[in-house]
């Protein structure tokens, strides 16, 4: 089992991960980070909010709750994946991981990231 320090840690030991990101995803504060740049920590909020609007526009679209495993948003400074997480904490959580566009595997990281997912004792 791991704690959310040591689950970071392994996240950021994904080939070409730059940063990761756990939030609290009703409160959008950011709860543990690693590599972090520049003004990651502040747009934890606005990080949350997306995958918020992602779920809210597809439940809308689909006519009802709609559960995401994973949202990957691509673009000219990376792979951008967010990921749900199930734990015991009283609210939700996200991770957000940025790729390197370069030296990533998407679909490696997205396994990677499921995996170490699956062990986290939140």
């Amino acid at each position: 089992m791991l704690g959310l320090d040591d689950f970071v840690t392994e996240v950021m030991a994904i080939p070409g991960a730059l940063d990761a990101l756990i939030v609290d995803h009703n409160s959008g504060m950011p709860v543990a980070s690693g590599g972090l740049g520049p003004g990651l920590e502040h747009s934890a909020a606005a990080l949350s909010e997306t995958l918020r609007a992602a779920m809210e526009g597809l439940a809308t679209s689909a006519g009802g709750t709609v559960r995401i495993a994973d949202m990957i948003v691509v673009s000219d400074r990376g792979y951008h994946l967010f990921r749900p997480l199930e734990t015991r904490f009283d609210g939700p959580l996200v991770v957000y991981v940025h790729l390197d566009l370069e030296r990533s595997n998407l679909a490696l990281a997205r396994h990677r990231l499921e995996s170490i997912a699956a062990r986290l004792d939140a």
